[in-house]
């Protein structure tokens, strides 16, 4: 059993229902706790605040926390998930919890104090993985990505799972489709640190299933080429220098099964199929959460800073379309 939990951000909305559920299965497949996050509302922190500096005895001890009580009544007091441990007190920074007999054994509630993505930042620093919806309950509904998810993913130090709303999924049965597919890796063989591809790789390992590595490349447009292709997918033994296929495709073929190497060693139970295509990577990774369980990119170009607060372009584009689960992987060294 892991020390290190999972944490599920919630907020009480359908978008963090998705996001406690995937969360939850999470930390069974790790065999770790589940740590749900609340960062309570603003009248509820000035509650606090004032009940605090006036002392004032009067006053109830805490403030109804509705969230706690919807955590609670959906996940009840059943058998528990993963082990029994997990970090995080039962009354949280914001003191509205009181006692997680209510919760299964390995879950735990806290509710923080603060703005949502400093508060989800600090609580992240040791987390496994922060799991988030891809929208809150402030906001416009029409918007892909809310700006929390948003903040969170481009700066914790933790990865972060983004997990979309319904109405993303690629067709009525993505969900089913989704949690028994491959994990897809976005590589760019010569940049993308070691942290993502670990990540990829440990995630299929838990769930038994495929490493799907997609590295896109740019060629002059042609008449026949169709962007909307499914993948060509080459085994290594494929290739060889008297086989077909473009220069360009070849040799990024090669270079990501250099990369792959030291993965494919370490991770010798895992399938691995290698796809270099045409066009945008953001684009072509899209195409792959149709029918993938998680996808998995770098946060920022590795030339930034390790703490950098801004999110590269194929991240940003693929956690506002992507049709499944997106996980943001940090570079977790600074060495960088």
């Amino acid at each position: 059993m892991s020390n290190t939990p999972v944490i599920a951000a919630v907020d009480g909305s359908e978008h963090s229902l998705r996001a406690l559920e995937w969360a939850r299965k999470e930390a069974v497949r790790h065999d770790t706790g589940l740590l749900v996050a609340h960062v309570l509302p603003d009248h509820a922190q000035l509650y606090a605040g004032r009940r605090a500096s006036l002392h004032d005895a009067s006053e109830p001890q805490e403030l109804a926390d509705p969230v706690r009580d919807w955590v609670r009544s959906l996940l009840g007091g059943g058998s528990g998930v993963g082990g029994a441990g997990g970090t995080g007190g039962t009354g949280g920074t914001g003191g509205t919890g009181d006692d997680d007999s209510a919760l299964p054994q390995g879950v735990t509630y806290e509710a923080l104090e603060g703005s949502v993505p400093e508060a989800l930042r600090v609580i992240g620093s040791q987390a496994r993985m922060l799991v988030m919806g891809s929208r809150g309950r402030g906001g416009f509904a029409s918007l892909l990505l809310g700006s929390n998810s948003r903040a969170v993913a481009s700066s914790a130090a933790c990865p972060v799972v983004v997990v979309p709303h319904a109405e993303r999924g690629a067709h009525p049965d993505a969900d089913a489709e989704q949690s028994a597919g491959r994990v897809v890796l976005g590589l760019h063989a010569a940049e993308t640190p070691d942290d993502v591809l670990t990540f990829a790789f440990t995630e299929a390992a838990v769930r038994g299933t495929t490493v799907q590595v997609v590295s896109a490349y740019a060629i002059p447009p042609s008449p026949t080429l169709v962007m909307d292709s499914p993948f060509v997918v080459i085994p290594p033994e494929g290739l060889a220098d008297e086989g077909d296929g473009v220069p360009a495709e070849r040799e990024m073929l090669r270079s990501q099964t250099e990369r792959l190497a030291p993965l494919r060693e370490r991770f010798p139970d895992v399938p691995v199929e290698q796809a270099a295509v045409p066009g945008d990577p953001a684009g072509r990774l899209v195409i792959a959460s149709r029918a993938a369980a998680l996808v998995v990119v770098g946060r920022h170009h590795p030339r930034r800073t390790a703490m950098s607060l801004a999110i590269g372009s194929v991240a940003h584009a693929v956690l506002h379309h992507a049709h499944g689960p997106v996980a943001v992987v940090p570079t977790l060294r600074d060495d960088v």
